[in-house]
């Protein structure tokens, strides 16, 4: 196994093992406490990496599918179906937990303080339309992607150690681009403006803070902190996801695959998913009280 598979291979197995012990403990929190709305959130984000860290190229969930004998053909289908599934929630999902977060440390003066009663609601309803538009919209792949057979004569492209791309129509490539373009432009515009909002939210606060009780005795909120972790992932998220893009724009956009940067795009495009329980679970206090009893015990 070479160096940069064995890196692959840590990376992933790392991210899957913290991402499985933050969905354990919201579905903990979930289903024996009162859960916060942004508790549903996380969890759906949750699950969904772990999907993404264990279908993105050809590790993990390749290798389980390899070992029960299922054929090459199978199992490029199914793994990158189910990768642009999950990445294209990834990306919804994000954008829903932004603009929650915005909602819920608005004041109640503004536009949205009527909508704050309602945010369960609105979210079972949001989970549902969000899940079923991205696994209709990535079933195109079902005919555009297989096992590997010879590049070399029908001009196919490889995307993977077993999979590859047929070739599309230019028009239809295209329309492809387009689409995935304007949603993905029109979700990030969102969670810039969302996360512009709260910044401007929590510098008034902060101000008022200042004014009336004096710096030596502010302390964080939890909504603050919450808003504090969000802004951080949105950006980190803005930053990776459009990487992961650009690549795999240009790639499709001039139809080749050069297998650098293909390594280089797991890494980005594993690098959000592993680091935001990260993030998560050091900024959450209930979760940080959970390993001090631990570690005491």
């Amino acid at each position: 196994m070479s160096s940069s598979n064995t890196v692959r291979y840590f990376q992933a197995g790392f991210g899957v093992l913290v991402n499985m012990f933050l969905l354990f403990f919201y579905t903990f929190i979930i289903l024996g406490h009162r859960p916060k709305p942004m508790d549903l959130i996380s969890c759906q984000l949750t699950f969904i990496h772990i999907m993404m860290i264990l279908t993105g190229g050809d590790i993990l969930f390749a290798d389980i599918l390899e070992s029960l004998k299922f054929g090459n053909d199978v199992k490029c289908k199914t793994t990158f179906y189910i990768n642009r599934v999950m990445r294209g929630l990834s990306i919804c999902i994000t954008c829903l937990l932004s603009v929650f977060q915005a909602v819920t440390i608005s004041p109640s003066t503004s536009l949205f303080a009527k909508f704050k009663q309602k945010l369960k609601k609105y979210m079972m309803y949001a989970f549902f339309y969000l899940w079923s538009f991205n696994l209709l919209f990535s079933s195109r792949w079902f005919f555009y992607v297989a096992g590997f057979t010879n590049v070399s004569e029908t001009h196919q492209m490889k995307v993977s150690k077993s999979c590859l791309l047929f070739p599309m129509n230019h028009i239809i490539r295209g329309l492809m681009l387009t689409v995935v373009m304007s949603r993905d432009v029109f979700l990030v515009g969102i969670m810039m403006t969302t996360s512009a909002y709260m910044v401007i939210i929590l510098f008034r606060h902060q101000r008022q803070c200042k004014h009336l009780h004096g710096i030596s005795h502010q302390r964080a909120s939890p909504e603050k902190r919450a808003t504090q972790t969000i802004l951080l992932l949105v950006i980190f998220f803005v930053v990776m996801y459009w990487v992961d893009f650009i690549i795999s724009f240009t790639s499709i956009l001039l139809w080749v695959y050069d297998p650098v940067v293909l390594t280089v795009q797991m890494f980005v495009m594993n690098a959000y998913p592993t680091i935001t329980p990260l993030v998560q679970i050091s900024s959450d206090k209930r979760i940080i009280n959970v390993l001090k009893n631990l570690k005491s015990k």
